[in-house]
């Protein structure tokens, strides 16, 4: 089991706070801690990172509105 203390819950951006720990470790596992960060992810490929959970996706999609970012689309996302 991984140890609590190699996550720097800090490194997040403020409006991810809310989120639960799961949903946190999951955004720095992938080196997500900004809005601008979740930018050039799709709906669908955040959602299925290990931790992001129904109730992450609404905090997640504000956070991005707040900050004037958005999700890419599904095709964007494809023809990389």
């Amino acid at each position: 089991m991984i140890s609590e203390s190699i996550y720097d819950y800090s490194a997040l951006h403020a409006s991810f706070a809310k989120l639960s720990k799961p949903a946190k470790r999951a955004l720095l596992r992938n080196g997500i801690t900004k809005p601008k960060d979740l930018s050039v992810w799709s709906r669908q490929a955040l959602a299925d990172l290990h931790g992001i959970g129904p109730s992450a996706m609404p905090i997640l999609e504000s956070a991005l509105e707040n900050s004037g970012y958005a999700f890419v689309s599904s095709t964007e996302e494809s023809r990389k």
